[in-house]
């Protein structure tokens, strides 16, 4: 089964007061590209965070967007910088002092002088923040791979119509070309009656000779069935549970390798023409490709 590399999801989870929400978008990517944003007090959960996405999704860029809340009483304490406070105060006395002002110093005065006062640094314990983190993050990337797989279903239908069409065109292909030697036989003598108008006579071995020349180099029989055994290996990989992407993007320059070939080889205008069908489906399945993980 396919999957895509676009999707959405979100989550969130509280433990005692801790409260993680989590955003996750994924996009096309020809990698794994994890970026993440969280909050500078929780930046040494980061390296845990990626390796936990990563043994879940293996390709695409994942852009993860982390918000945690702290509702514990611990999280609101506040200190004040009494060296920084105490200068400000002698500043303001002494201009008081040198322009003869009367009024008081108020509190709001004083600590608007700027991270007088501000939050205390807290020792987070990141083993005690982890088990929210995981259960928050895991509940995201499931429902991220699930609808991955959703978007991977309606790339797999389309993909496996294509594959019909052109499995149907390769066996019309192979009908065509089925008895060249004979077709090569009658064009030249065709040709050659055409233009001696029947005065020469021409060697019957030699017009064989010729045909079966010209047959061999328009011979796409190879081609035709290395063509179906890349469809077969194809089909085997969409429905496999390993992430197919590589692999299916190398298959169709096998593919078009090969219908490429076909098309400067043959002569036969009716192959020509189906060809190019087959490499206009091959192009929107490679566009499809694009897109699968």
């Amino acid at each position: 089964m396919i999957k895509s590399m676009t999707a959405y999801a979100k989550s969130e989870k509280t433990q005692e007061k801790l409260t993680v929400q989590i955003e996750i978008r994924s996009y096309n990517s020809r990698y794994l590209d994890i970026a993440l944003r969280i909050p500078h007090g929780y930046l040494a959960l980061e390296e845990k965070i990626k390796t936990l996405i990563a043994g879940k999704v293996s390709r695409g860029r994942i852009e993860v967007n982390l918000q945690v809340r702290d509702d514990s009483d611990e999280a609101y304490a506040f200190e004040i910088n009494t060296p920084k406070a105490r200068a400000y105060y002698d500043s303001l006395v002494q201009l008081k002092d040198k322009f003869n002002i009367n009024s008081e110093i108020s509190m709001d005065l004083l600590v608007s002088g700027g991270a007088i006062i501000k939050p205390a640094e807290m020792g987070l314990d990141m083993e005690a923040c982890w088990p929210v983190f995981e259960d928050c993050i895991n509940e995201a990337i499931d429902n991220l791979i699930a609808m991955r797989k959703k978007e991977g279903n309606f790339l797999e239908s389309d993909i496996s119509a294509r594959l019909n069409g052109i499995e149907e065109r390769v066996d019309q292909i192979q009908k065509e070309s089925s008895d060249l030697l004979s077709h090569y036989q009658q064009r030249l003598k065709d040709r050659i009656a055409a233009l001696t108008k029947g005065i020469i006579e021409i060697d019957p071995d030699r017009t064989a000779q010729e045909a079966a020349f010209l047959a061999d180099r328009s011979d796409i029989s190879e081609e035709i069935v290395r063509a179906a055994s890349h469809i077969k290996q194809f089909r085997t990989i969409i429905y496999s549970a390993e992430p197919a992407g590589r692999k299916l993007n190398f298959l169709m320059q096998e593919l078009n390798r090969e219908f490429n070939t076909m098309g400067s080889k043959t002569n036969n205008s009716n192959v020509s023409h189906m060809i190019i069908e087959v490499k206009s489906d091959l192009e929107k399945i490679r566009e499809q490709l694009q897109n699968v993980e």
